[in-house]
C-alpha cells in the first residue's frame, strides 16, 4: 500500500512540474522576427496564393506594399457599363459618356 502511495505521490509531483514548466514556456515573448511574422500575416488576410506569397515576402523584408496595378481597359469597361447614368444613356450621349469614362 505504501509503494502504490508514494508511485501516486511522485506521479502527481511529475504532472503538476511539468504543467507550471509549460506555462513558463507560454509566457515567453516574441522574437522581432515572429512579431513581424504575426502582423505580416494579419495584413495578408484574405489574399490568397501567389498574391499572398508575394505580399507576405515583401512584408517580412519590410518594404512599402506595392501600389496596386493600374486598371486594364477591360476593367475599365465594365466600370464604366456598370456605371447607372451609363445604362439612361443612348446614342451619342451613351458614347461621349464611354469615351470619357475610359480616359479617365
Amino acid at each position: 500500500m505504501r509503494v502504490q502511495f508514494r508511485v501516486l505521490a511522485v506521479s502527481a509531483l511529475l504532472v503538476f512540474a511539468g504543467s507550471a514548466l509549460a506555462a513558463g514556456q507560454a509566457k515567453k515573448e516574441l522574437t522581432p522576427q515572429q512579431q513581424r511574422m504575426s502582423t505580416c500575416n494579419t495584413q495578408a488576410t484574405g489574399k490568397k496564393g501567389d498574391e499572398r506569397k508575394a505580399f507576405m515576402s515583401s512584408c517580412l523584408k519590410g518594404e512599402q506594399p506595392a501600389a496596386p496595378a493600374k486598371m486594364t481597359q477591360q476593367d475599365k469597361m465594365k466600370a464604366c457599363n456598370a456605371d447607372p447614368k451609363a445604362k439612361t444613356l443612348k446614342g451619342d450621349e451613351r458614347k461621349a459618356f464611354m469615351s470619357s469614362c475610359l480616359k479617365g
